[in-house]
């Protein structure tokens, strides 16, 4: 999800920022910050969704997200991981580990709804003959 920009070309500058020809001032529209977080996407090859907050930072400020997290909010909406505040809280092996049961589990969950069907459908058509 983009957020409030944390260092805006017009605020808290980053000289790593400067050195890479990173220059985005603070958006002061949804639109402004729809182009930033496009940009983002396209310059990043990101091939996730991308969520934008609203200007008044309502996911930022629920999730406090500053200065960087990563969340993984599963299926039913409830977050599943919360990563420690990045970069040095970004435990990749962790998040990896995560990602990895939550996809087994959705598997497994998966076959036991095609096998409960296929038992349903089985014991119908065995009332109909």
């Amino acid at each position: 999800m983009y957020i409030k920009e944390a260092h805006p070309s017009d605020g808290w500058v980053m000289k790593v920022n400067e050195k890479e020809g990173i220059e985005v001032e603070d958006p002061k529209s949804i639109e402004e910050r729809e182009e930033v977080a496009s940009t983002c996407v396209l310059k990043l090859n990101l091939s996730m969704t991308a969520l934008i907050d609203d200007m008044k930072n309502t996911a930022g400020k629920a999730y406090w997200a500053w200065p960087d997290r990563i969340f993984v909010v599963d299926k039913e909406g409830q977050i599943s991981f919360r990563s420690g505040p990045g970069p040095a809280g970004f435990k990749v092996a962790d998040l990896r580990k995560h990602l990895e049961e939550l996809f087994e589990n959705e598997n497994e969950n998966s076959e036991d709804r095609s096998e409960d069907e296929s038992e349903q459908h089985e014991g119908a058509k065995e009332k109909q003959e």
